[in-house]
């Protein structure tokens, strides 16, 4: 059973359609890229997912259940299933690192502080960032603070993980290592993820799938190589200037 089912799926914000009829299946355990350009609707459709934003139609199944109808109190019960690294790795200036990704796991579910503690230092050691629980996002580089966000969705233990723009306004080498983190954390904890990136080298080189958004529809779909094959203008087009031979 796909771990998540987007069905008709649109939204429509100011008189202006962002999605239109979007159908998708997200399978367990896959790395599903969703690539297109700014505007495309390709971040939209990740805040429908995430439960940050209600969608005009359409249904959203997460695990089998639709969580589009729910009210916010209901999306609580499924938010600590979901976790979500924001483009600029959103973290909280005035709380260290500690208490950054100690944060959902302090507003959902009843734990001591030496449990919370102990998967802080978990999941920080997950993504490489041992012994940085005393430090402050100030300190810290853009991957720096990647890292620290990956580990902060980590931490409540989700099934789902998405990530907007995830290697944004970083260098090569670095938007590579993040690259990996994603591959290898998907393979070490058995993570469903869902990539929003208009960096094509990244989504050629981490998806097991690709769903290129065009206008608010969905244009291409299938493996890399599929994608790769596609005779569609737009899909040439994007990913032409990275990928040419």
């Amino acid at each position: 059973m796909s771990v998540v089912q987007v069905r008709g799926l649109g939204v429509e914000i100011g008189g202006r359609q962002i999605l239109r009829d979007v159908d998708l299946q997200i399978e367990p355990g896959e790395i599903l890229c969703i690539m297109g350009m700014s505007g495309s609707g390709k971040t939209t459709l990740l805040k429908c997912l995430s439960g940050l934003r209600k969608p005009t139609r359409g249904r959203i199944l997460i695990g089998g259940e639709d969580i589009v109808p729910l009210s916010e109190e209901q999306l609580d019960r499924i938010r600590p299933r979901i976790g979500l690294v924001f483009q600029y790795a959103a973290l909280f200036d005035s709380l260290t690192v500690r208490d950054n990704v100690a944060f959902g796991l302090e507003h959902h579910g009843q734990r001591t502080r030496a449990e919370i503690d102990r998967i802080v230092r978990e999941r920080l050691a997950d993504v490489g960032m041992e012994g940085t629980e005393h430090l402050y996002p100030s300190e810290l580089s853009g991957g720096m603070q990647k890292r620290v966000g990956l580990a902060r969705a980590l931490a409540t233990e989700p099934a789902i993980l998405l990530y907007d723009e995830p290697t944004s306004g970083l260098d090569p080498v670095i938007a590579r290592t993040i690259d990996d983190l994603i591959r290898q954390t998907r393979d070490r904890r058995g993570v469903t993820s869902v990539v929003v990136s208009h960096d094509v080298p990244s989504v050629f080189r981490i998806a097991d799938r690709i769903a290129m958004i065009h206008g608010g529809t969905i244009i291409a779909h299938g493996t890399p190589d599929q994608v790769r094959a596609s005779d569609n203008p737009h899909v040439r087009e994007f990913i032409g200037l990275d990928l040419a031979p």
